[in-house]
């Protein structure tokens, strides 16, 4: 029986388009040029914040970021982030007497902006509050305190495999893989993503069958 699913954030609840066009416009290329290297770096398994490394070699993506804050071209998170399937299948869940939780690799700003929703969430919290992120175990030591329920009664819901599917299954906790963003459509059928998710889905209002089956 599954009592608490705790979902990922960037292309699992909300669309990066908007992240990656902020950091074009700020690095001053292309859209497309970015995308395209966001693409390759996820092709070659590598980091996503190593496209901006190959646009500005060196580049200190944490001052590069607090300086868009600075200058007032920070990061923003509204309603037309997300994907048209969050509230109906976060609402859903919760329904079913499911704990809802939303723990993925964002800044605090970001888990201010999410919580600034008010989604069908018991809990918003982001790798940022927290001091640790994905895929550190520390991370998912603490995505099972706040799931308040045993690891096997848990699933992660996210896109990424490295940092998704593989830590979070290494933590006892079931996985559904959802196959959506460049990282959820390049290795959905990679055979090792295949043998570690518990589940593979396309909408999040997959969810509710498999709480229901």
């Amino acid at each position: 029986m599954i009592e608490s699913i705790v979902f990922d954030v960037g292309e699992t609840i909300t669309r990066d388009d908007r992240y990656w066009s902020a950091w074009a416009d700020w690095l001053g290329i292309p859209r497309h040029t970015l995308s395209a290297l966001v693409g390759a770096v996820v092709a070659q398994g590598r980091d996503n914040a190593d496209a901006l490394r190959l646009v500005r070699p060196g580049i200190d993506v944490t001052a590069e970021r607090a300086a868009m804050e600075a200058a007032g071209r920070g990061e923003q998170l509204d309603e037309r982030d997300l994907y048209d399937d969050v509230w109906p299948a976060l609402a859903a869940l919760r329904e079913l007497g499911v704990r809802v939780v939303i723990a993925g690799n964002q800044t605090a700003r970001a888990g201010g902006l999410l919580r600034s929703l008010g989604l069908p969430a018991d809990l918003v919290v982001t790798s940022g509050e927290w001091g640790v992120a994905k895929p550190q175990p520390a991370f998912f030591e603490r995505v099972v305190e706040v799931a308040d329920a045993e690891p096997g009664r848990t699933v992660y819901v996210g896109d990424h495999p490295a940092n998704d599917v593989f830590p979070a299954k290494a933590a006892g906790l079931r996985v559904a893989h959802i196959r959506r963003g460049p990282w959820g459509h390049l290795w959905a059928d990679d055979p090792k993503v295949v043998a570690a998710a518990d589940w593979r889905i396309d909408t999040l209002t997959q969810l509710t069958s498999i709480i229901e089956g």
